[in-house]
């Protein structure tokens, strides 16, 4: 029987170089800094410029990913691409990465779960390494969410960014590291609560996000405690073995929230959405990549990623760096 496991070989990430602040965005919708960072931690955010794409910052990333790995692009036998904003309907954005690396041939494609579809491309690409489909894959997290803004509505546009992070993983036998486990879930009665009022086969048009904030925030804090304690239930482990909580930046209220639901030490959990903003997919595996290169985040630190999403989805991993 095989103990193949999921090894997080290297981290990448990418930002496009527009840095807009809360002032910036001031003078263009009725709204200040004070009232955005006191409902949401946030100060600034990037945003895609022409040229561009999901794809291409997804590259950026992976490319990143690979150098910290020490891993060629020949050696990825499988890219897994979470975002809920492809270039394309289709191709998948994820071939476009591939073909922008330079792999001839690979299994690529992309995942829809929208904040949470790293955590569920992440699972995907754990459960296909583990079953011998590839030794070596890229799992991305990229969005441009940007282009699907209403930016005359003050209560959504100032809550996301631009941007796009990655890992390197790599199928090793009987190895105490690597993803430990993966819990996924998804409830789509709470379709209306947070979702794009357009799309091919109802309206065809591309639409703009639209979200209830406070019945957002009320589900995330619940269901963010309830699969970080279920990834730990699953493997023995208390809150208090965690090194690190790298959770989807969507709002630092609903970061401090669920962190206090649990009795997580604050310090413990690593924030970005100040500087990030919502960057859906991308903001877990952005963050990691900053606690990473930053040095928070060592080589056998304990740690959970979590994220909740349109749908509503939401998951948990635990990994053992």
């Amino acid at each position: 029987m095989s103990n193949r496991r999921s090894v997080i070989l290297g981290t990448g990430s990418a930002l496009p170089p527009r840095r807009v602040t809360n002032h910036e965005l001031a003078e263009r919708v009725d709204t200040t800094h004070e009232w955005i960072v006191e409902r949401t931690g946030i100060e600034a955010r990037h945003i895609a410029g022409d040229g561009e794409t999901t794809a291409t910052l997804a590259t950026e990333a992976a490319r990143n990913a690979l150098a910290a790995a020490g891993v060629s692009p020949d050696q990825v036998g499988l890219i897994v691409l979470a975002t809920a904003t492809p270039d394309q309907i289709f191709p998948a954005s994820a071939t476009r990465v591939q073909s922008a690396l330079g792999i001839d041939d690979c299994i690529a494609f992309d995942v829809a779960a929208v904040c949470t579809g790293f955590l569920y491309a992440l699972s995907v690409a754990d459960n296909m390494l583990k079953g011998g489909m590839a030794d070596y894959a890229l799992v991305i997290g990229s969005e441009t969410f940007s282009r699907i803004l209403d930016w005359e509505d003050r209560t959504t546009c100032v809550l996301f960014g631009d941007g796009a992070g990655a890992v390197v993983l790599k199928a090793e036998e009987s190895t105490e590291r690597g993803v430990l486990v993966t819990r996924l879930h998804a409830d789509g009665r709470h379709n209306n609560l947070l979702y794009v009022d357009g799309g091919v086969s109802t309206t065809g048009t591309v639409g703009k996000l639209r979200m209830k904030g406070k019945e957002v925030f009320r589900h995330a804090v619940v269901n963010l405690a309830a699969v970080l304690n279920e990834v730990l239930a699953a493997t023995g482990h208390l809150a208090g073995d965690l090194d690190w909580v790298v959770p989807h930046q969507a709002n630092k209220r609903i970061l401090d929230a669920t962190a206090k639901k649990l009795g997580l030490d604050p310090a413990r959990v690593v924030v970005t959405v100040d500087q990030h903003a919502n960057t859906s997919a991308a903001s877990v595996p952005l963050a990691l990549d900053t606690a990473v290169r930053d040095g928070r985040i060592k080589r056998g630190d304990l740690i959970v990623l979590e994220a909740m999403g349109g749908g509503f989805t939401w998951g948990a991993a635990l990994v053992r760096y």
